[in-house]
């Protein structure tokens, strides 16, 4: 792959009231990255000014590591969006915050990236030796979930859900700009997107993830979001398939990742860079 940019890669993380966690998440993530030797960014995007996770992150001192913030919360698909906008890596992706995902596993999507010269490449739970702590009942929706949108869109790919993935610049930068859910269902939303425009080379890669959040089932805010991205798996559906949204003919249309902002208050309203 030629290198052209003065990154190699590019790392988002969407960061919604990680207070406790998000400075330790930064540092592990950055020892993860200095052991591959390249040259990487790390794009730090707060979705909404609710708790102290900007604060934490100003202690940050390091001028790979870039921090944005929305002044309200948008959802991890619009922060997702803002930051591969700002990316100016090679290989662009994004890992959650909250490192339920062994961000040491970052070298394992990337060596696949390479070697199979993919479009995308998406950390799978149900790789045969992905190393995996998640509850019983979070597996039944995800396979609940994964038929249902392989049926609608016809994904060859077993986990959509998993929080990382690897895009070539080129893909990230043609895709992202397109997107319109800013929430639960986004990462069905790029799939189903790219195969639509012809980026069919993604593989799933090994992740170790031990879950963190919570496990029950019944939790009425988890049900909430069942709902709501069955509706907006949906949508996107109609979209693709029916009106044609996302065509280029239909660009004057596509939402900007600068539309999510009301402002951006680091520096200026001008996005800038700065240490964190």
């Amino acid at each position: 792959m030629k290198i052209k940019s003065p990154y190699v890669i590019s790392l988002i993380i969407p960061a919604y009231k990680q207070e406790k966690t998000i400075h330790q998440d930064i540092i592990n993530l950055k020892k993860s990255l200095d052991n591959l030797k390249q040259e990487y960014e790390i794009i730090v995007v707060v979705d909404g000014v609710l708790d102290k996770t900007y604060q934490q992150l100003k202690k940050i001192k390091s001028e790979k590591v870039r921090i944005f913030k929305f002044d309200k919360n948008q959802g991890k698909g619009a922060a997702i969006k803002f930051g591969v906008e700002q990316a100016e890596g090679d290989i662009i992706g994004f890992i959650d915050a909250g490192m339920d995902i062994d961000p040491t596993g970052i070298a394992m999507l990337l060596n696949h990236m390479l070697w199979y010269d993919a479009d995308i490449v998406v950390g799978s739970k149900l790789h045969p030796v992905s190393q995996v702590n998640y509850p019983t009942g979070r597996k039944v929706l995800s396979w609940g979930y994964r038929t249902f949108t392989r049926i609608l869109f016809g994904f060859k790919i077993r986990d959509t859900q998993a929080g990382i993935k690897f895009y070539r610049r080129k893909v990230a930068k043609d895709i992202f700009p397109r997107l319109l859910v800013k929430k639960f269902a986004f990462d069905v939303e790029i799939l189903a997107l790219s195969y639509a425009l012809g980026y069919k080379r993604i593989y799933e890669a090994p992740i170790k993830l031990k879950f963190r959040g919570v496990s029950s089932i019944a939790s009425t805010n988890l049900w909430k979001i069942i709902i709501l991205m069955l509706w907006d798996t949906m949508a996107i559906f109609y979209r693709v398939r029916i009106i044609k949204y996302y065509k280029k003919s239909n660009k004057k249309n596509w939402v900007k990742a600068d539309d999510f902002l009301s402002t951006n208050k680091i520096g200026s309203k001008k996005v800038t860079r700065r240490n964190g």
